[in-house]
């Protein structure tokens, strides 16, 4: 269950990240927050609901900028529309349903970032690893197999 913020709490971190303070950059930050793995889509209706009416490209240069300063994370699961989550800053997964598309965090299995240790780095410097884990969610196999 995500944990309601403070807009002030949302503020601090806009300006901690030398991002101007402004009302959509609040919404949109407060809207990932609240709704983790949430699509483009739904966090514009709930801005417009907290804010009234607010464009589309202004969510989307809010996303844009939030995401540039690492102060949202940018996912898009194979056959999915972009998702934002407010968990940044770790090495974390995703498991996706392939029925409903519900998508929920999946830490690393064992350490830290063990993903990062890849068995022929050919000269990178690794610094992020994306796993996908996908089947079917409890809700969606129970229905399936019934």
């Amino acid at each position: 269950m995500p944990t309601e913020r403070d807009n002030t709490d949302y503020e601090r971190m806009i300006r901690g990240a030398a991002l101007r303070v402004t009302r959509p950059r609040v919404a949109v930050l407060s809207a990932v927050h609240d709704h983790p793995h949430a699509d483009t889509d739904s966090i514009i209706g709930r801005v417009r609901a907290d804010l009234g009416e607010v464009s589309h490209q202004a969510v989307y240069d809010v996303l844009r900028a939030l995401t540039g300063a690492g102060l949202v994370r940018r996912i898009q699961p194979t056959g999915s529309v972009a998702r934002y989550e407010s968990r940044v800053g770790d090495n974390h997964h995703h498991i996706v349903c392939r029925s409903c598309g519900t998508i929920a965090d999946v830490d690393c299995a064992v350490g830290a970032t063990p993903c990062l240790t890849a068995s022929d780095d050919h000269g990178f410097a690794i610094d992020e690893a994306e796993v996908v884990y996908w089947g079917l969610c409890s809700e969606c196999s129970t229905t399936i197999s019934s």
